[in-house]
């Protein structure tokens, strides 16, 4: 990618911030999706499609709506090591959202596991994916009885098959009842052992699809909750606060959309979780100029279908060691 200049805008004032390369190759152009069998899926007219733009707000945002926020966690995909697993963040950031929704922002924060996308999704790796593949694959899981696992029992540890930063080359990254969900009872030299968790916590899709375009994200986010968007990341890499407004090259990362704000000099922008921590940008966010940076051109979502909490009395409770759950 050729170097860029990121333009912000901040406090009246414009910025000029040169930006290092961004690795390619985090998300799979035409062949590699054709190759890795991702299907694109774009849903017929519904309901979305007949709301009159104009009942659209000038700024609406899930992570202050009505003095509530419905927003998950920043996550950070570079640690323990280096992994570019934006694709599979995105949309795990976006779908925790929608459950934080469903629940009415009630109870215990639900976090999903990228880790078992990696492991298990085939749709892409540390080496990139696409915007819509993670739900592609946790459609046809959901259709099987089951679903994506949780944060908890499957942590993120920024590895796939092929990888071979850090602590990559000595682990077992393949798709085993293990590596779905697991937990370990006591150190080895005690008798302890880990074991999978064959009943696990977890969270299933109804139906996903793709959109673009400012109209249609608007009415998704506003109707149904955040969603994952492709993003030119090269020029926002040394991002620090402002409204990014450049025009962009091409899309080559994953982010979640969670809603819009308006500015009275600048006009609106998107408001934009990234997966790089808090450390970057507005607190692990970036606010986007509508039409800016290619995050009009890609976008996936998904609804729920069903997911464990105590509120709906489906959790199968294993003991600590998760032997009667083996």
């Amino acid at each position: 990618m050729k170097s860029a200049t990121l333009t912000l805008l901040l406090a009246g004032s414009t910025l000029a911030v040169k930006d290092t390369k961004w690795p390619q190759g985090s998300i799979w152009n035409k062949e590699e999706e054709i190759a890795n069998g991702i299907k694109h899926k774009f849903p017929a007219a519904n309901e979305l499609s007949l709301m009159p733009s104009a009942d659209l707000p000038k700024a609406y945002t899930w992570c202050d709506k009505d003095g509530v926020n419905y927003c998950t966690r920043s996550r950070n995909q570079h640690i323990p090591q280096y992994c570019g697993s934006c694709w599979a963040h995105g949309s795990v950031s976006a779908l925790g959202d929608r459950i934080k929704i469903a629940r009415g922002a009630k109870g215990i924060d639900i976090d999903l596991s990228v880790q078992h996308i990696l492991n298990c999704g085939g749709v892409g790796s540390c080496h990139g994916g696409s915007v819509i593949g993670p739900y592609q694959w946790l459609k046809g899981v959901s259709e099987q009885g089951a679903g994506i696992s949780y944060e908890t029992s499957n942590p993120y540890l920024a590895c796939s098959s092929e990888g071979t930063e850090g602590l990559c080359p000595h682990g077992d990254w393949s798709c085993t009842d293990i590596n779905v969900a697991r937990t370990c009872s006591t150190f080895v030299a005690n008798g302890g052992k880990c074991v999978a968790i064959k009943q696990y916590p977890n969270a299933s899709i109804a139906d996903y699809g793709q959109i673009s375009g400012q109209d249609s994200m608007q009415k998704e986010i506003f109707k149904n909750g955040p969603i994952a968007c492709g993003i030119d990341a090269g020029p926002i890499l040394n991002y620090t606060s402002g409204i990014a407004t450049m025009a962009g090259e091409n899309v080559d990362h994953v982010i979640s959309v969670v809603g819009w704000g308006n500015d009275a000099t600048y006009g609106q922008y998107w408001i934009v979780r990234n997966s790089w921590g808090e450390y970057w940008g507005e607190m692990g966010y970036i606010r986007v100029k509508f039409g800016s940076l290619h995050v009009e051109d890609q976008c996936a979502w998904a609804t729920l279908q069903d997911y464990t909490a105590p509120e709906r009395n489906n959790q199968v409770h294993c003991y600590e060691g998760g032997s009667n759950c083996d």
